[in-house]
């Protein structure tokens, strides 16, 4: 392992999706399990993303970077949750492998369904999923300057395991 520290006690449980909800907009929200199956829908996401919305370079901004970076992600491996409403994907959330036995977590919602709770339940359906399949650790960055980023990953029990960059590193630990 790297110098990256988890905290020494698991969470405790998330939901396992799938999950509905209506959203602080009043909207109908479905998180479900997602996957390589997907991949067509999470393009045009990902497609409609705002520029500005992007961090840390992602999501890429050109539908060819955009398939290309979503074949190193959509592996049998990586864990993946979608939020959709109307039919339609509006938020994804993934759990990459590391080459430390560990998970790299990223998370997006579209421009017009953040503040509503989606990103929230996003999250805490993607950890229970991932507690499910026996992922022990997970990690993320996150820039300085997202405080709200920052508020929702404590909340669900992440811990600063590394500030000495630009960006936060946050861990947490599922499992035993």
């Amino acid at each position: 392992m790297t110098g990256r520290t988890y905290p020494d006690e698991p969470v405790d449980s998330f939901p396992d999706p799938p999950l509905s909800f209506t959203d602080g907009e009043g909207r109908e929200i479905r998180i479900e399990r997602s996957g390589i199956d997907d991949f067509e829908e999470l393009v045009e996401m990902y497609d409609r993303f705002d520029p500005a919305d992007r961090a840390q370079g992602i999501p890429p901004v050109k539908e060819e970077a955009i398939r290309e970076w979503l074949d190193e992600l959509l592996t049998e491996e990586s864990v993946n949750v979608l939020a959709v409403h109307d039919g339609t994907p509006v938020g994804h959330a993934i759990l990459v492998p590391d080459r430390e036995e560990a998970f790299e977590l990223a998370v997006f919602v579209l421009d017009d369904y953040q503040s509503a709770g989606i990103g929230t339940r996003l999250l805490e359906a993607l950890l229970g999923y991932g507690k499910e399949a026996g992922i022990e650790h997970v990690w993320l960055t996150v820039e300085r300057w997202n405080e709200s980023a920052i508020a929702l990953y404590e909340k669900l029990g992440f811990e600063t395991s590394n500030a000495e960059s630009f960006e936060l590193e946050m861990a947490i630990r599922l499992g035993d």
